[in-house]
């Protein structure tokens, strides 16, 4: 079945069945692959928004669970950074295994935990990443492979919650990166306008980069 955002799809990883979308627009050049945080799903509203605004500019994506329901009862769980990046990893081959995405350009966005789970992915796929963007993440439950990091990233925090975590991790980072600030923002961005910030912050650095 398929809509607006994309068609249903099952990934099989780790013996566990995850749910998703995945959306590709003709001639697509890039997608991105969304890696939700602690406590949050595929159907996270504000992922949900930012994933159409990419579709938009003619970027794919991929939303999916890195989850069971189960898993995502548990805080143990929820915080295995391990686990979440090897759910991401393994999303990650099963794109490259599809025809209609295996050449296409790969970023990834995480928040919340799922940021860690993004740049320790990345860290550990190297140049098969082209962008990373964290919203609000944990980057610091990342650890040390902040350092093998090579792709671009961008860290997107509200104006009105503290960036040490993030700048700490620009300096561990092994990789060009930026940092944004939406002024007034908190770290959920819930306001449209804040939400419509975080998009257009987002779709720029993938246009840049997966473009």
């Amino acid at each position: 079945m398929a809509d607006d955002a994309g068609d249903l799809v099952t990934l099989t990883l780790d013996d566990v069945t995850l749910e998703g979308r995945l959306a590709v627009p003709p001639d697509a050049t890039g997608l991105v692959a969304f890696a939700h945080g602690s406590g949050s799903s595929r159907l996270s509203p504000r992922n949900g928004y930012v994933a159409g605004v990419l579709r938009e500019r003619g970027l794919g994506t991929l939303l999916f669970d890195l989850l069971t329901e189960d898993e995502d009862r548990s805080r143990e769980t929820r915080f295995d950074v391990d686990l979440l990046t090897d759910r991401l990893v393994g999303a990650t081959e099963w794109l490259r295994g599809r025809e209609a995405t295996r050449d296409l350009r790969l970023g990834y966005f995480g928040s919340s935990t799922g940021a860690a789970a993004a740049l320790s992915a990345a860290a550990r796929l190297g140049d098969d990443v082209d962008a990373v963007v964290s919203r609000g993440g944990r980057v610091d439950l990342a650890g040390d492979a902040l350092a093998d990091v090579r792709a671009p990233t961008l860290f997107v925090v509200g104006g009105a919650t503290p960036a040490g975590l993030n700048r700490a991790a620009r300096a561990e980072l092994g990789a060009p990166s930026e940092l944004a600030v939406v002024d007034g923002a908190d770290g959920r961005f819930d306001s449209r306008d804040d939400l419509a910030a975080l998009a257009e912050r987002v779709t720029s650095w993938f246009d840049d980069h997966l473009g």
